[in-house]
């Protein structure tokens, strides 16, 4: 008897080993987020309380939950007092109905921007096509291109002033009078008249969102983003002719929007 109680003891630890051992079997999760992804490339559509802009978006993944990029876009920047109206003219002499026109545009704003920002999320996505929920912030140099905005305007032929034609012409000091003349405004011209005497204006920009992205650890991107953005010049953007009988009417340097902006792409 006392030799069995001394070698239970000792076959003890063999018994053990022998035990067949089970492994743990990795959760889905776990699985997933070995796979990791270098590179993450979107084309993005935006809309803000001024216009509407497009761009491209190249990031690189610093960790599973950060991302830096370089972002691309041009935007359009309109005035608050902008207005549409149309007459809808035709004569036979343009042959055509009139487009409709802002009275007392003087420039079309557009606003290519070059920044650098990064994405954060604040966890996991969920495992099967969930959402990750981060914020997105960037910031870089904004240049402002003013395209002198070109009305068409009737003019009548001298001497007889008798029969009329249709010229498109920008705002000047000169044709004041007939540029501000809804009488004498048959519609706006198209849309490249004056863009080979688009002026540059330099600034900044600054942007900040919520990001929402969907997928989880999917190879193609599909997210969102709502947020504000600011553009800041270094002199006021004349969009709209300042009149004395129009004192509301106030071009600006600083432009601050609400935003959504769709982003589609992919991850290598």
């Amino acid at each position: 008897m006392i030799r069995v109680l001394f070698i239970i003891p000792l076959l003890l630890p063999l018994t053990i080993c022998a035990q067949p051992t089970i492994p743990r079997i990795k959760s889905l999760e776990e699985e997933a987020k070995g796979i990791v992804y270098n590179k993450e490339f979107t084309v993005q559509f935006q809309l803000h309380t001024q216009g509407l802009g497009a761009g491209l978006q190249f990031g690189r993944l610093a960790t599973y939950y950060r991302t830096r990029f370089f972002s691309f876009d041009l935007a359009e920047i309109r005035h608050p007092k902008e207005f549409r109206q149309s007459f809808d003219f035709r004569t036979p002499t343009a042959g055509r109905i009139s487009r409709s026109f802002v009275y007392g545009k003087q420039n079309s704003l557009f606003v290519l921007h070059g920044a650098i920002g990064e994405k954060r999320y604040f966890s996991d996505k969920a495992l099967n096509r969930g959402l990750a929920i981060g914020i997105s912030y960037s910031g870089g140099l904004a240049l402002g291109l003013l395209k002198p905005y070109h009305l068409d305007i009737i003019r009548y032929r001298e001497p007889d002033f008798t029969t009329f034609f249709v010229r498109s012409e920008a705002f000047s000091a000169d044709n004041a009078d007939r540029f501000l003349d809804l009488n004498s405004i048959y519609g706006a011209s198209g849309f490249f008249k004056g863009i080979e005497q688009i002026s540059i204006a330099p600034g900044a920009h600054a942007k900040a969102a919520v990001h929402l992205d969907w997928g989880a650890f999917e190879r193609f991107v599909k997210a969102a983003e709502a947020g504000v953005m600011v553009d800041f010049f270094f002199r006021d953007m004349p969009i709209m002719i300042e009149l004395p009988q129009a004192p509301n009417i106030e071009n600006q340097r600083v432009f601050v929007n609400l935003f959504v902006n769709l982003q589609f792409g992919k991850r290598t």
